[in-house]
């Protein structure tokens, strides 16, 4: 079976560093990153070889970076846990920006998400810290 063709739950068997969520969290992030944030451009993602199944249609046609994904990670968080936003991640294995791009690169090659030719692993690499990213910068604003 190639390796795109794989399931999900395939891949949550093969590789039981991240949970289902941070699959689920982390694709929902790049629709929070397009529709909330207006990140993308027209993607001009890698053509698919031959016997390749046809393109997702629920995957969107927009590129974005790895570090804008981390910034809507970050912020998409934020706003859905707040305070608790990186110990949330952190039950479903991502702890650094790292993490993303290794949740990114598993959604890629089960056919998931796509990547351009200049896409890489270390797009993804320190783009923020952690703990300066969901702890310190933090901040809670009371009502108006």
């Amino acid at each position: 079976m190639a390796r795109s063709e794989r399931s999900l739950a395939e891949l949550l068997n093969e590789d039981p560093r991240y949970t289902y969520e941070a699959y689920v969290f982390v694709f929902e992030a790049l629709g929070y990153a397009h529709h909330v944030l207006g990140l993308g451009e027209p993607a001009e993602s890698e053509p698919l070889g031959a016997g390749e199944p046809e393109e997702d249609p629920d995957v969107p046609k927009r590129h974005v970076t790895g570090q804008q994904l981390c910034e809507a990670v970050r912020r998409f968080a934020l706003e859905q846990y707040g305070y608790m936003a990186k110990t949330v991640l952190g039950t479903w294995g991502i702890h650094s920006t790292g993490d993303i791009g290794e949740v990114v690169f598993n959604l890629i090659e089960i056919g998931k998400m796509h990547k351009t030719p200049h896409d890489s692993r270390e797009d993804f690499e320190n783009v923020y810290d952690f703990d300066e990213a969901f702890r310190r910068g933090f901040q809670i604003h009371p009502p108006d």
